[in-house]
């Protein structure tokens, strides 16, 4: 047990850095390119949405043209207006630049949404192709242990041919052997339907692909490049300016205000002549405004409440992520033990196998003696195999949220 701490204290040591640029952005060719396809539009509709909101306070020109006829008598008379008028607000107590920067802070936390679903598409292609790879090695493992019911079934049947056994035992080493094959089936059967999720994720063949090596993270970085606490940071800074564009909303503000018109009317002068009358003119002055609204203190007052909330849930999550880290460490230290169980059952059965091939040779035991050990053995050493990639599994829980910005 202290030489298991001591391993463990210097991996922690050893792996104190964090999972390099190449190793983070490999994750990322996992996913089929549809998946990276649909991500890349929902950045680029990000950015332009976000370019919009960016600049909805510049006020858009009116621009406005009729042609119109009419026959009050013999002739027809045409009336042709035209006019551009502009209503800008060129001041609204810090409403424009906070309106600004709650568009870049909706801008960046939108990007962290889309990369906490992409991270977590990445996450469940990464731990669908080790749970493949983990089922191909306990099917492996599961006909070792159907050799051995098969070896301990034709035992119990030569004993029960010979007089040594009653039916009952072998009719226990029937059932025995029947239930072993089910479990491979139904292996199988996982397995199957892991392979199916994973084409539909990947474009890569899993036959050919092998699983990622994840380093361990220790807990101060994986706080501090945290994606899901950057998307939190960020919603903080979105509500703060949203509250501030609502207060805004709410106090004095200033629109500069210009228009050019332009007419060409038809009339008639005593229903004989037709006079035609052009005229052009603009026109510019401010304009000033104040909204008193009965629910402008409840208006604010929510959207002030929601930026309580957005810091709340920002350490809430916080202390989730601290525990969640505790809880992966604690579960790789189990499967540290469990390996070194494996191992010193290698050692066990390694030394019976030993003994028993001498004493098979001196005529002791039986060919299904060491067969069965040899099987058994091997049965530890991919139980080892599977014991690592569930440390990987659990590894992998914290690299769906972390983002590498070393």
């Amino acid at each position: 047990m202290k030489v298991l701490n001591l391993s463990l204290a210097l991996w922690l040591l050893s792996s104190s850095l964090l999972l390099s640029r190449e190793k983070s952005s490999n994750l990322d060719e996992y996913i089929s390119e549809y998946k990276k396809e649909q991500f890349k539009y929902d950045y680029q509709k990000n950015e332009a949405e976000a370019s919009k909101l960016h600049d909805s306070w510049i006020a858009p020109l009116q621009v406005t043209y009729t042609n119109s006829r009419s026959k009050p008598g013999d002739k027809e008379l045409s009336n042709e207006n035209a006019a551009i008028k502009m209503d800008q607000p060129i001041f609204q107590s810090g409403g424009i630049y906070y309106g600004i920067k709650f568009a870049n802070a909706s801008k960046l936390y939108s990007n962290y949404s889309i990369d906490v679903a992409k991270k977590k598409m990445i996450k469940e292609t990464v731990a669908t192709l080790m749970q493949i790879k983990q089922s191909k090695l306990r099917e492996e493992a599961q006909k070792l242990k159907i050799k051995n019911s098969q070896m301990n079934l034709e035992q119990k049947k030569e004993q029960y041919l010979s007089g040594q056994l009653d039916s009952g035992f072998l009719d226990d080493a029937i059932i025995q052997r029947n239930i072993v094959v089910q479990a491979l089936y139904d292996i199988q059967t996982t397995k199957e339907k892991l392979i199916n999720k994973f084409n539909s994720l990947s474009d890569l063949d899993y036959k050919n692909t092998s699983i990622p090596h994840l380093e361990l993270l220790d807990k101060e970085n994986f706080l501090k490049y945290n994606i899901v606490l950057k998307q939190n940071e960020a919603e903080i800074e979105k509500t703060k300016y949203y509250k501030d564009v609502t207060v805004a909303k709410y106090l004095p503000r200033v629109n500069f205000t210009a228009g050019y018109t332009w007419s060409n009317n038809e009339q008639f002068i005593s229903n004989t002549f037709v006079v035609k009358n052009e005229l052009s003119y603009y026109n510019y002055g401010v304009r000033a405004s104040m909204a008193l609204d009965i629910n402008a203190f409840r208006d604010v007052e929510s959207v002030k409440v929601d930026y309580l909330k957005a810091q709340v849930v920002k350490k809430d999550k916080q202390r989730e992520l601290n525990e969640l880290f505790k809880q992966v460490m604690h579960n790789i230290e189990n499967f540290d033990k469990k390996i070194a169980l494996s191992n010193d059952n290698k050692n066990l059965y390694s030394k019976l196998l030993e003994d028993t091939n001498e004493l098979y040779k001196a005529g002791y035991k039986t060919e299904y003696d060491v067969k069965t050990l040899e099987n058994s053995l091997d049965m530890q050493a991919i139980d080892t195999k599977i014991y690592e990639i569930d440390k990987q599994l659990e590894l992998l829980t914290l690299y769906e949220m972390y983002v590498n910005e070393i």
